[in-house]
């Protein structure tokens, strides 16, 4: 990554006896999509207002652009922020609404213009600029709040569950347009949610947080099939946790593995010693579903059809239950034989004793 234009260093903050951000450390590129992802009260949130200057580290340092934000209140930052509310005026068009920052700032009428058509036109808004607020749609709204907080050119833009009001078909076509939009801009991007999908969907890089700190920072593709924790492996996505203990090379069975409940899984075991107590991460789309031949015996407890897949439900010994991901077209009922696969790299290998 280049030179980063937002770099978080220990920022501490509490607010009484509640801890909302403990020692996080954080680094945005310039350009960069970043999205903070994790439950309520993880202190995304609070990460973000202190970014935009409403709150204050207790301790720590925020800086942008290699400037000290500490004591910068939030109109004096390069930084503008969209609410999940949009907080659109009601009483301005569409143009107006966009407008309203460039007028405070004091450009010429016709600069003003201009910016607006632009905004218009990338945000496929461009004949809706004389409409009331009142006569748009969810997403429509969304999009003109969008262009308003583009307009001022920030350097960063921070946005607070933007796509939460929407239906889910509406809010998938937004992802897409709202990628395409920070493409065009080539305005770093820091996005708030709880929405695993939408995370992965829109970001360069995702800090996945728990309880004031940060699990994880990597790209979408790291933190799905490499999860750090056990917590990001759980959170990020369906998965199973299958519990055991290392065995190293031993003669009657070469190759490390995972013994567990219902037997032994082939695996990589990294620096765990053997015997260590330790937890795979498996996706249940990385696991095959045949009715003969090798690998774990299974019988089917239950099923979703999701269309594309159907997702089964596989008890495989007394205690466990593993999910597995059976392709389009496949059939199976509750009772079904089964024998589930997966290869020895399918997995994410945790450290025993995590809770998640």
């Amino acid at each position: 990554m280049n030179a980063p234009l937002l770099s978080i260093t220990n920022v501490c903050k509490s607010f009484g006896a509640v801890v909302a951000l403990e020692n996080v450390s954080l680094h945005v590129g310039p350009g960069e999509f970043f999205a903070l992802l994790g439950p309520s009260g993880c202190g995304k949130t609070t990460l973000m207002r202190c970014i935009a200057g409403f709150e204050a580290p207790d301790i720590g340092a925020i800086t942008l652009n290699g400037a000290d934000l500490s004591g910068v209140p939030p109109f004096r930052r390069p930084v503008n922020m969209m609410f999940q509310s949009y907080a659109l005026f009601p009483h301005l068009d569409v143009f107006e609404n966009i407008a309203f920052g460039l007028r405070r700032q004091g450009e010429a009428r016709d600069a003003i213009a201009a910016r607006v058509d632009e905004l218009l036109a990338m945000t496929q808004l461009s004949n809706f600029g004389r409409r009331r607020i009142d006569e748009l749609s969810g997403g429509q709204k969304q999009r003109v709040a969008l262009a308003r907080s583009l307009a001022p050119r920030p350097k960063m833009l921070l946005l607070d569950e933007p796509l939460g009001a929407l239906d889910r078909k509406l809010r998938e076509e937004t992802q897409f347009q709202l990628k395409e939009i920070q493409r065009l801009t080539q305005t770093s991007f820091v996005i708030v949610t709880h929405d695993q999908d939408e995370a992965l969907a829109l970001a360069d890089r995702i800090a996945v947080m728990r309880g004031g700190r940060v699990e994880q920072v990597a790209g979408p593709m790291e933190i799905y099939d490499h999860p750090a924790t056990r917590f990001v492996a759980g959170f990020v996505g369906e998965t199973n946790f299958i519990e055991g203990r290392i065995e190293r090379h031993v003669a009657r069975n070469p190759g490390a593995a995972l013994i567990a409940a219902f037997g032994r899984i082939p695996c990589e075991p990294g620096d765990l010693p053997d015997g260590a107590q330790a937890t795979l991460s498996v996706r249940p789309e990385r696991i095959g579903v045949t009715r003969e031949g090798e690998g774990i015996s299974g019988v089917v407890e239950n099923f979703v059809f999701r269309g594309e897949t159907t997702l089964l439900r596989v008890r495989v010994a007394e205690n466990v239950v593993l999910r597995a991901a059976a392709g389009h077209g496949a059939r199976h009922a509750i009772g079904d034989a089964v024998k589930l696969s997966f290869p020895s790299d399918a997995g994410a290998l945790l450290g025993g004793g995590e809770i998640g």
